[in-house]
Order: C-alpha cells, then structure tokens, then sequence
C-alpha cells in the first residue's frame, strides 16, 4: 500500500519507530500528512530536516508530487497524477478482488457475533452484534486472514431454570417461541410476588445440569424451537456464520475445568460460599465467580471454556467478542482470568468491541423482562415493504421480478447500513425516515449512486475505456481518485480498529463526490469520454466492493 511505503520512508528519515501517518479530511492538505516532526523540541527544522532525508532517499520520488510544510511542523504530501490514475487501472484489473490483500496470511481470527437466547425471540437486540460482526468477519477475509465465525448462542443459564420451572408448572398445551417468550416474562412478574420462586429456578437449572432426563427434554424442544426461528432471521439478513455452538457444547469442558487443579489452586471462597478468582493483580476489583454457591457454573465459566476449546481448535491469533457494552466488566474479567489461568498464550490478542444499544424512538432500550422487544423479523419485513414503494415510486423496476429483488436487497440494506454507519460504541435510536432516506447517509442512496455509474456504463455499452486519452483531470476527477486509490487501506483501518463505520463514511463520501461530479458534467459524449467511463466504472466497483464486505447487495438499477 502507498500509506506503508510513505511511512516505511518517514521512519528511514527521521529514525522514529513510531510514526503517524493520516488522510487529512480537507484535500488542501494533501493526500497524507504526518505530525512526525511535532516530536521535537524544533518542529519546523525537524520537519525541513526530514523532507531533506526523504529527498536524498529518494524512494518516494515516484510516487509523491510534492512535500509541504504546515502551521507548526506537520509535513504534507501530495501523490502524483499518475500515480492517482494507476489506482484506476488497478481497480479495472482487479475488479470485485480490488481491496483485498494477504496482509493476514497464515494468521486466524475468530469472531464471536450475533449470539441470541434460546427460548426467546430474535429482537432487534441482537441486530447490533450480528450486523457489525458479520462485516468484521468480512473485513478480516478481505485482508487475507483465516476467519472463523461462531456464533455462540445462549442456551444455558439460570434463565433455562426460570423457563422450566414455568414449563413445568404451568403445563402449556403447545411450545412456540412466542409462548416461551410470554412464560419468561411471566416468571419475572410472579417472582416479584414470590421470592422463592427464584430458588426454584436455581434448582431447576441445577437438574439440567445434572443431566435429568426429563428436564433436558424440555430444555431440548426449547432449543429447537428457537433455532428454527432463528434461521428464518438468518435469512432474511443473508447472515450465516461458519459454527453455531451454544453454551452446552461446553458442558465436558467445564467439567473437565471445575475438576483441574491448577485451576482449582487458583479459586477461594468469596461472599456467600461462592468459588471466585482474584484478579486484583490485573486491576479488576471485582472477582470473578467461577462456581456458585451451590456448585454451578456461571456465565464467566462458560466463557473461560469456549476459550480453552478455541484455543485447543483453532489456535487463534485473534478472538473478537462482539457483545454489548454492558459486558465490559464481565469481558475484562474473563480476559483477565484466562491470562491468569494460562488458557491463551501471552500474544493473542482477546478483544471486546462493546457496542451501543439500540434504542426505541422514545430513546428507551428494549426490554425482554419487561415484555416489549421488538422482533427482528417484523423490522425487517417492514424495510422490505417500505424499499418495495420506493421501487414502485422511482419506477425504473419493470417487472415483479425486479420489484421483489429491490425489496429485498434495498430493504435490508438500508437496515444494515443504518445500523453500521454508527461508530460500533454508540447507541443507535431506531429511526424510518434515515434509515429509508434516498438523498443522506444511507444504504439505499449508495446503493443508488452505484446503480446510476451502472447505468452510465450499460449506455456506453461497447465503448472502450481508454486511459490514454486523458486531457488532465479537474479537481472534481481528481478528488475522486484520491479516494478510490485509498480503499484497501480503509478497509484495514475499518478492520485495525473494528470499526465498520469508517468504511461507511469512506463510501459515503465517495458516493456524495461522484454525484457533484455527475451533475455538474456530462460523460458519454464528453471530450474526456473514455477516461470518466473509466471513473464511473471504477466508483462503482469500488461501492460494489465495499458494500459487499458490509453484507450490503448493490442492485444494477434502482
């Protein structure tokens, strides 16, 4: 990538280790720009000195217009017109490959995204973690890394001894995930007038535990109930991970966990006969509950064994957790603990990406307890009917056919894009009207302004796209290949950072350029023709592109 040899020739010539290299948002600072000089106690003659070494190295000279000083001793750097025009080439070479790189061979990630509950509806919850985790699954596979995504569903607990005491209790005549949803609810309700029922519960999930033929009956038929529904969201979402391992898979190896003695060696007696760990040691005040007091296993235990299990499977690099913010102490713990307990070696690197909430318009979170989820399925075939009057109004869908596809592909990608556009800790307010916007930040405009450089294309059809036949680029022309050269490092820096929205916003922005371009200047029959096809072609490849990796389909009109 351009962004490395610059910075490779920076740490040459000022014989840092360390250097920051940015993509200043006003292009009047230049392609990249660095505050390497600031360092010093002289920043402008650090800089001078610098630029003079970066002269006399000369390994830029091909790639790098000009070098600037600015205000207090950042250096700027303008890329050369060629060089610019090269990155179009590049994406008509490597057309839907343009992007990717093998910067992670021979390395594994793992990412575990989306994880629901048994026995409960997939709400919109659950959106956040499957949607930004299936495009950091995507992000990470485009970078060339050995990617496995589990999804680790929430099928063991406590909660499964509320749901049988229920079951067992109030002897429903049929099982649907609606009802098992009602019986969970219930239980919070009756418990708060009954104390004990909690216990009850307790001992249930004790029973499960133990193997009771009766209750893992029960406990089965919920499982797969709940899975059945599960797929139909799946579907609907175009989302499919690679392993779908519930808490129970880990049952043995807890067991086997509980019973080990350097681990034991490491538990006391907390508050109330509980097994904990102290992890003072790594600034976590709070211990972690390894066995409850009656002997069961915990939340965290579960965790520490499916790290034991990845680590002994797939002898990861990379563990990603895309689970909510409200697990931050429950992940620093775990972490924490499985370090201590030696589960994973000193290098791999065990992640919490924390996002936000989603919100209900009032600004409220959704809540299971208290009965007012909103199904995930409803969402979404809501966004295929609003994305089906959109079809119907612009009127370029000529059959049923075609109506069917925008529904889909404009419907749940604006669902997704609205949801990955929020930087991943935020909370996101659920909101219609930005979500299915046509002319702001949305999926259904990229998926627009992609489906009009196509259209511009299949007019030309059979028009050859010269690159010779360039009379310098305007400013217009040339702000749009400052971006599209830029893509593959956005999209290690959306992954470095497990951030899709900074892919987001890169698309945005592209789009917002090449929409000013197209209606201040014509392109077929222009005296530029071949070259802004070219440009056209590669807008689109590269929104193609990059919508792909967020799980996003680009239809070929809208």
């Amino acid at each position: 990538m351009i962004r490395e040899k610059i910075t490779d020739a920076i740490k040459r010539a000022s014989g840092l280790e360390k250097v920051n290299l940015e993509c200043p948002e006003n292009e009047a600072f230049g392609d990249y720009s660095s505050n390497v000089a600031l360092q010093g106690k002289n920043p402008k003659k650090d800089a001078e000195r610098i630029i003079e070494k970066l002269k006399k190295d000369g390994k830029l000279s091909g790639i790098i217009e000009r070098v600037e000083i600015a205000g207090s001793g950042f250096i700027n750097f303008w890329l050369k017109k060629d060089v610019l025009i090269d990155g179009l080439k590049q994406i008509d070479m490597a057309k839907s490959d343009f992007g990717k790189s093998d910067e992670g061979k021979g390395k594994t990630v793992i990412i575990d995204y989306s994880s629901p509950n048994i026995a409960k509806p997939f709400g919109i919850g659950h959106l956040r973690s499957t949607i930004i985790g299936q495009a950091l699954y995507n992000l990470y596979k485009s970078l060339g890394y050995e990617v496995v995504g589990d999804n680790h569903l929430g099928d063991w607990g406590t909660q499964f001894g509320k749901l049988i005491c229920m079951i067992e209790t109030e002897k429903p005549e049929e099982l649907s995930i609606e009802n098992l949803e009602k019986l969970y609810v219930e239980f919070h309700k009756k418990a708060e007038d009954n104390p004990e029922l909690e216990e009850k519960a307790r001992e249930c999930f004790k029973k499960l535990e133990a193997g009771d033929p009766e209750t893992k009956a029960i406990w089965q038929k919920c499982v797969d109930i709940s899975l059945k529904e599960f797929a139909k969201v799946y579907d609907l979402l175009g989302v499919k991970t690679d392993f779908a391992f519930g808490e129970s898979y880990y049952e043995s190896e807890m067991r086997s966990m509980v019973g080990d003695s350097g681990i034991r060696r490491h538990l006391i007696t907390g508050e109330e006969g509980a097994m904990v760990i102290d992890l003072s040691q790594y600034g976590i005040k709070t211990p972690l509950m390894f066995l409850k007091k009656d002997g069961a296993t915990t939340y965290a235990t579960r965790d520490l064994a499916t790290i034991k299990f990845r680590t002994r499977k797939w002898d990861p690099d990379i563990i990603i957790y895309e689970v909510g913010v409200e697990q931050n102490l429950h992940f620093r713990q775990v972490f924490a603990a499985a370090r201590l307990l030696k589960l994973v070696k000193p290098e791999v690197l065990l992640v919490h990406t924390a996002h936000g909430l989603y919100l209900a318009p009032e600004g409220q979170k959704f809540s299971t307890r208290k009965g007012n989820t909103v199904k995930l399925e409803d969402v979404l075939n809501e966004a295929e009917a609003r994305a089906e009057k959109l079809a119907l109004k612009s009127g370029e869908a000529k059959n049923k056919d075609e109506i069917d596809k925008l529904r889909k592909s404009v419907g749940i990608g604006a669902v997704k894009y609205f949801d990955l556009m929020h930087a991943t800790g935020s909370n996101v307010v659920f909101d219609w009207d930005k979500m299915m916007n046509l002319e702001g930040n949305s999926g259904p405009y990229l998926q627009y302004t992609a489906a009009r450089a196509n259209s511009v294309i299949a007019k030309a059809k059979g028009k050859d796209q010269k690159f010779e036949a360039i009379n310098n680029p305007n400013e217009e022309e040339l702000s749009i290949l400052r971006s599209l050269i830029k893509f593959p490092e956005i999209i290690k820096d959306s992954a470095d950072r497990y951030a899709p929205n900074l892919l987001c916003n890169y698309l945005y922005s592209l789009a917002q350029k090449f929409n000013g371009f197209y209606g201040k200047h014509k392109i077929i029959d222009s005296e530029n023709e071949e070259f802004r096809l070219a440009l056209a072609f590669g807008v689109m490849q590269v929104l193609k592109n990059g919508l792909k990796i967020l799980g996003i389909e680009t239809p070929e009109r809208m």
